[in-house]
């Protein structure tokens, strides 16, 4: 079985139909049956624009990344890939193939 890790860049401030995006992401994939997902909150980080967003005690409304994690067979991921493109579609998407060791609901067929 060939599983798909999915990663979505984006910054806390993002959003899609009045939810913030990683909240909206992640019902997506909830909703679409996928395996399991995961919001990561980053202290730092940059993007295209290369301006760098950090967590600092002197710094308030920072607009940290925010990145969107998600695991399951390749079929899944990929059918989902257009959907989420058009959710976001000016935001990194990544997917790699990996070798699940491990995990409920990855057993060998």
């Amino acid at each position: 079985m060939r599983t798909l890790f999915l990663r979505i860049y984006l910054s806390e401030n993002d959003k899609y139909k009045g939810k913030t995006a990683h909240h909206a992401v992640i019902e997506f994939l909830k909703d679409k049956g996928i395996a399991g997902a995961t919001v990561h909150h980053c202290m730092e980080g940059y993007g295209v624009h290369h301006k760098i967003h950090t967590a600092s005690v002197l710094r308030l409304g920072t607009d940290l990344p925010v990145i969107v994690q998600a695991v399951d067979k390749e079929e899944k991921i990929r059918k989902l890939i257009p959907e989420l493109k058009e959710m976001l579609p000016t935001e990194l998407m990544i997917v790699q193939e990996v070798e699940v060791v491990s995990g409920e609901g990855f057993k060998e067929e």
